[in-house]
């Protein structure tokens, strides 16, 4: 499931394979670090309302293995994954099936259900040119939000990743707003032959006004992309996002962000918020956590450590550590706690969110 090193060539090779029983509709790639879910669920949702067929792959998921390939608004049904599975299994070598990874696999899955489609939209995992989903040819490329993640993969400066993102683009590619000079740099560097769409000024529905402020950006860049495919102006409604700046209730903030880019958002909107919140957090140790949390601790009365069963987290006495270094107060979360009377911030990962749920819902129904 997880991997130190991207072997391209299997991917490769299967989908060599594959492609002789796919043709694929026009293909939208999402890249970047931040806003890619957002960004596709907003152009596959608005698609979908001008009765186009779209297959809208992401990852990863936050309850559920099916919403990671939503077609024509909603999730994949299970009947529909065994079927392609299992077709899938008669058409590729066990030689290569052994060695696909959980995330390529998936998108081969994806790529085969995309057959009969006017519109793929393709959310990259965590790369750009050796991204599993970079392995077809994209007719538009949108280049998301970009700053440091997955360094170990991708590079260690933001000029590095973004010329790993870029260099995924084939044809034509719109830039969302970006908060680094050195995106504009490497995109003239890289991008100087492809055509880019114009950025032109979108005014928002009343409903889309009131979203928080980089969810409007991630949906004015999608409307951009619709008027260059040639839709006119049309009425939308907003799909509701699962765990992005999510209202769980009144006093409950869902979030999956993860890395000082979401950490800076996010604090924008609470700053508008005017209240102190608990942040319900837990991290993975190659995430830059000490950054995030100096990030939001101006809107921090406590942190709350959630418990996450995955090898990959910090320790929690390190954690505790940095959140008291910041003049924080510290405990373990435990969702029995939960006070109306206190505002809390549910933010570190989608498996944060994914625990936190999951243990919410079991104790609402007691």
């Amino acid at each position: 499931m997880y991997y130190d090193k991207i072997d391209y060539d299997v991917i490769k090779e299967s989908w060599d394979i594959l492609s002789t029983h796919v043709v694929l509709p026009y293909v939208i790639h999402i890249v970047g670090t931040n806003g890619k879910g957002s960004t596709g669920r907003y152009l596959s949702s608005l698609l979908v309302q001008l009765k186009q067929k779209v297959l809208h792959y992401s990852s990863p998921h936050i309850l559920n293995f099916n919403e990671r390939i939503w077609i024509n608004g909603s999730d994949v049904e299970d009947y529909t994954l065994d079927k392609t599975h299992l077709e899938l299994n008669k058409i590729l070598p066990l030689s290569l099936l052994d060695r696909l990874t959980y995330f390529e696999y998936t998108t081969l899955l994806a790529l085969y259900l995309s057959k009969n489609k006017d519109y793929l939209v393709l959310e990259a995992g965590l790369g750009g040119e050796f991204d599993a989903t970079n392995v077809v040819t994209n007719d538009l490329s949108i280049i998301t939000a970009i700053g440091l993640d997955h360094q170990k993969f991708l590079g260690d400066t933001v000029s590095l990743i973004a010329s790993t993102k870029m260099r995924s683009c084939d044809n034509s590619f719109i830039l969302s707003p970006q908060y680094f000079s050195e995106v504009e740099e490497v995109k003239k560097e890289i991008l100087f032959d492809k055509f880019q769409i114009e950025s032109k000024k979108i005014i928002l529905n009343e409903e889309a006004s009131n979203l928080p402020v980089y969810l409007q950006n991630n949906l004015k860049v999608v409307l951009n992309v619709l008027m260059y495919l040639g839709f006119e102006e049309f009425e939308y409604k907003i799909p509701e996002l699962f765990g992005r700046y999510e209202k769980l209730s009144a006093n409950i903030i869902l979030d999956v962000g993860h890395n000082p880019l979401a950490a800076r958002v996010i604090a924008k909107e609470l700053q508008e918020e005017k209240k102190n919140f608990i942040l319900v957090y837990n991290t993975f140790e190659d995430k830059d956590f000490k950054k995030v949390l100096k990030i939001l601790q101006p809107y921090l009365s406590e942190v709350q450590i959630i418990h996450c069963d995955d090898t990959r987290m910090v320790k929690n006495t390190i954690l505790k550590k940095i959140i008291r270094s910041l003049s924080l107060r510290v405990n373990d979360f435990d969702i029995i706690n939960i006070k109306k009377e206190n505002y809390y911030l549910v933010f570190g990962s989608f498996l944060v969110v994914e625990n936190f749920l999951k243990g919410y819902r079991e104790y609402e129904k007691r």
